[in-house]
């Protein structure tokens, strides 16, 4: 094992839960010898990846590594990221998939991934369609209270399909279900015969909140299918909101996936 691989194992030890490590860390968590993890602890401290814990023998990231962290963060923005994850699922499951924003009370898509299928869905960049009526909308209206909701529709709203909601009420209880789940449904109301999933993801940093999506006939896709999709759209959202530290973000509630729409 090269120096460099071990000095990436030892960062991989660190954690939301697990903030510095010992030379007893090491032997534990990678088997290495404690000669070596006691070497190589001082070695990364004096190049300045690790810092010791004031006069204790553990160590923890040095403040190098967090400058590195925060370049990387913001180098990378929310739509890259989101974007990147809807292209690996369109990918693999040859459905459309999209990232959108929320202007106001409309929902625009700003990238898509047109599927591979002989059906595929497609829908404009650019063009918008009323956040209430559409997944990705209820997705990114949900990480709103109930009455910054309201406020957006101080004259209510009229329903563009039937399976769209009828009202204020009718909404709400949409998004509940959707703070509850950690994703969103649509079915026939921004394009007919479309099946659509969506979760939502933010950073707090920037203020930035995207919905990622994945759209389909919804007459081809099998109950396994769509649990994958949204499976796969909430741990992929989930990584994102890790990284940026989305306190308000939603995790995918898999018993209730797993359910039927």
């Amino acid at each position: 094992m090269s120096i460099l691989s071990a000095a990436a194992d030892v960062l991989r030890c660190f954690s939301s839960t697990r903030h510095d490590v010992t030379v007893t860390d090491l032997v534990t968590l990678l088997g290495m010898p404690k000669s070596n993890a006691s070497r190589l602890l001082r070695a990364m401290r004096d190049e300045g990846l690790l810092e010791t814990v004031g006069d204790s023998k553990r160590y923890r990231p040095s403040l190098l590594l967090n400058q590195v962290g925060q370049i990387y963060r913001f180098a990378a923005s929310l739509i890259d990221r989101a974007d990147a994850v809807v292209g690996d699922i369109s990918d693999r499951i040859g459905h459309t998939g999209y990232i959108s924003v929320r202007r106001a009370a409309d929902i625009v898509a700003v990238t898509a991934h047109p599927g591979r299928h002989a059906l595929r869905v497609v829908t404009a960049i650019g063009d918008r369609i009323p956040a209430f009526a559409s997944s990705t909308g209820r997705a990114l209206l949900a990480r709103l209270t109930d009455e910054e909701v309201r406020m957006l529709y101080p004259g209510g709203f009229a329903a563009p399909s039937d399976t769209a909601p009828r009202d204020m009420d009718e909404l709400l209880a949409r998004l509940a279900v959707v703070r509850s789940t950690g994703f969103a449904e649509s079915h026939d109301e921004a394009v007919r015969g479309v099946h659509a999933v969506s979760v939502a993801v933010g950073d707090p940093a920037t203020g930035d909140e995207v919905a990622l999506c994945m759209s389909f006939p919804a007459a081809i896709v099998e109950p396994a299918e769509r649990l994958a999709i949204i499976r796969s759209l909430g741990q992929g959202a989930a990584e994102i909101a890790a990284l940026t530290q989305d306190k308000r973000f939603y995790p995918l509630d898999l018993s209730i996936a797993e359910t039927a729409p």
